[in-house]
C-alpha cells in the first residue's frame, strides 16, 4: 500500500476525471477498487442526549445521517463481524463481494463513547481480513487526546480516515443548524489529527438558507488554506428529510433551494477553489428516496452526475489545467 502523503496528485492521471477523486486515491493506496461498507456502532450524539442539546442538528435524520448503514441487532452490543457480513451481502447485489472494503462507521458520532468501547469496536473491524481501512464519522468535540492516540495506533495497522462535519464556517449558520461547537474547536482537532498522521475529511453543506454564494465560497477557501492538514472534502447538497426540524421549517416557510443546473455549476466553482491535492470524496451526496422532501431532482443521481460530466466538458479546465474531455466519460462521488 502507498502512503497518500507521498503521492503527487500533479503527476496522476486522475482516471480521466478533472479532479482528484476518492476512487483514484483508493486505487493509488490499494492498487484496486475498494468499496465502503456502512456500519452502525450503536452510538448517539452529544447534540441529541442533552450533553449539548436535543434533537441533533436541524437537518439530521432519525438515523443520524447513517440511513444507509447496516443496523446492529443489539445497539448496545453491535456485532461488527455480523454487520460486515450483512453489508457485504447488500453490496453483492450490485458488485462482486470480493473486497477489499472500508469499514465506514457512519451513523451519529462514532467517537462518542469510552476509549475501551471504541477500541473493541474499531479493532474488531480493522482485524477483519477483508477490511482494508477504517473511515470514522464524528464531531471535533468528541476527539479527546486519548481517542486520537487510539486512532493513531490503529492507523499503524491499517489506514484510518476521520470525517468531521463542519458544514459551514459562519457562526450565524452554525448556530441556526445547532452544530454545537465553535470553529476554534474544529481547528484544534484538525491540527491534532494531522499531527497524529490521520487524514481528515471535512463535510460541507451547500445551499443552506441565508448563505450567499460568496459565503459558501468563503467556507471553501477556508478549507483550501487548511491543506494539507485537511486532505479531503465532501460536498453535500442541502437535503430536506422527513421527520427533521428542517422539514418542519420548510413546510411552514419554504425557502429557495438549489436547482440542479445551479448546484452543478456552483459545485464545480467550489472545486476550482481547492488545491489539486485535495481529494474530492463527494460531489452531491445521497438521501433515501423514502425520506427525501426536497430538492426532488437530487433523487435522480445518474441524471445529476451526467450533468456534472457535461458541465466539466463545457468548462474544460480544472485548477487551470486542461483535460481531454474524450477521456472523461463519467463522474462519480
Amino acid at each position: 500500500m502507498n502512503n497518500g502523503n507521498h503521492i503527487d496528485p500533479e503527476k496522476t492521471t486522475w482516471d480521466g476525471r478533472p479532479y482528484y477523486s476518492f476512487s483514484t486515491w483508493l486505487k493509488q493506496q490499494f492498487g484496486t477498487k475498494v468499496y465502503k461498507l456502512s456500519l452502525d456502532a450503536g452510538m448517539t450524539c452529544p447534540n441529541r442526549d442533552g450533553t449539548i442539546g436535543y434533537g441533533g442538528c436541524i437537518f439530521c435524520s432519525a438515523g443520524g445521517s447513517g440511513d444507509f448503514a447496516e443496523k446492529p441487532r443489539d445497539p448496545l452490543k453491535p456485532e461488527i463481524g455480523q454487520q460486515i457480513d450483512a453489508a457485504k451481502l447488500l453490496v453483492s447485489r450490485k458488485i462482486p463481494p470480493t473486497g477489499p472494503f472500508i469499514a465506514y462507521f457512519q451513523s451519529f458520532t462514532n467517537t462518542y463513547a469510552p476509549v475501551s468501547r471504541l477500541k473493541t469496536l474499531f479493532t474488531a473491524a480493522i482485524e477483519h481480513p477483508e477490511i482494508a481501512a477504517l473511515s470514522i464519522a464524528t464531531r471535533p468535540d468528541c476527539l479527546e487526546p486519548e481517542k486520537i492516540q487510539l486512532l493513531s495506533n490503529l492507523n499503524a495497522q491499517k489506514p484510518v480516515l476521520v470525517e468531521l462535519g463542519l458544514q459551514t464556517i459562519h457562526p450565524e449558520t452554525a448556530a441556526w443548524i445547532r452544530r454545537g461547537y465553535p470553529l476554534v474547536c474544529f481547528e484544534d482537532t484538525v491540527r491534532r489529527l494531522h499531527a497524529a498522521g490521520i487524514p481528515v475529511i471535512v463535510h460541507l453543506i451547500l445551499g443552506m438558507p441565508g448563505e450567499s454564494y460568496a459565503q459558501m465560497l468563503q467556507s471553501i477557501d477556508y478549507l483550501a488554506r487548511f491543506s494539507p492538514a485537511i486532505s479531503g472534502i465532501k460536498l453535500q447538497l442541502l437535503h430536506i428529510l422527513k421527520g427533521t426540524d428542517l422539514a418542519k421549517l420548510y413546510a411552514a416557510h419554504p425557502f429557495p433551494l438549489f436547482t440542479m443546473d445551479a448546484y452543478v455549476d456552483f459545485a464545480i466553482t467550489c472545486l476550482e477553489h481547492l488545491p489539486p491535492s485535495m481529494v474530492i470524496h463527494r460531489l452531491t451526496g445521497d438521501a433515501p428516496k423514502k425520506l427525501l422532501v426536497a430538492p426532488a431532482w437530487s433523487a435522480d443521481k445518474k441524471r445529476v452526475l451526467n450533468m456534472f460530466t457535461r458541465r466539466f466538458r463545457e468548462r474544460g479546465t480544472w485548477q487551470g489545467k486542461s483535460f481531454n474531455p474524450t477521456d472523461f466519460s463519467y463522474c462519480a462521488d
